[in-house]
């Protein structure tokens, strides 16, 4: 596959990824699903990433990623996927509350916003069950454990937890 990737680093973070690693888990999300990929990734503060969310969801708040498909009408396909707004901190957070190692939580957090670039969804059950089992597949054969289920200290059973 022929990947291009602009990644744009707004937001100074010591554990953001490297390209490496991002390209490593975009092709891996993207599969043979294309040939040839072009798409954008900006790594955002909150108040970037919730200035987003409420411009082009309606929703308050800073959230950890955030889809654009590329839907344009052109004369012959393009590559382009799309873009991918992906808010740092948020996602540093998340790994902590949800006891995931931060460098999984950001594999698991940029195949999703890719899944969503290429069509997946999680808004009914079906589709959600669907989506979720395509990122465990993927984070699994990326040596990185399943993402929506943590162990619950207190009890030892595996709970699930949910991504945006």
């Amino acid at each position: 596959m022929n990947l291009t990737i602009d990644i744009q680093k707004a937001c100074a973070s010591e554990d953001s990824p490297d390209e490496d690693s991002i390209k490593r888990w975009l092709g891996a999300a993207i599969r043979d699903e294309r040939d040839e990929c072009e798409l954008s990734i900006r790594i955002v503060d909150e108040q970037e990433s919730a200035d987003f969310n409420q411009r082009y969801r309606g929703k308050s708040g800073a959230t950890n990623v955030l889809s654009f498909p590329f839907d344009a009408v052109t004369p012959e396909p393009l590559p382009i996927l799309g873009d991918l707004v992906i808010c740092a901190p948020v996602v540093i957070r998340e790994a902590s509350d949800q006891q995931k190692t931060v460098d999984a939580h950001w594999a698991h957090i940029v195949i999703h916003g890719v899944l969503h670039l290429l069509g997946y969804d999680h808004i009914e059950d079906q589709d959600a069950e669907q989506m979720e089992g395509l990122e465990t597949e993927i984070m699994l054969k990326l040596d990185f454990p399943a993402p929506y289920r943590i162990l619950d200290e207190s009890s030892d059973d595996l709970t699930k937890v949910t991504s945006n």
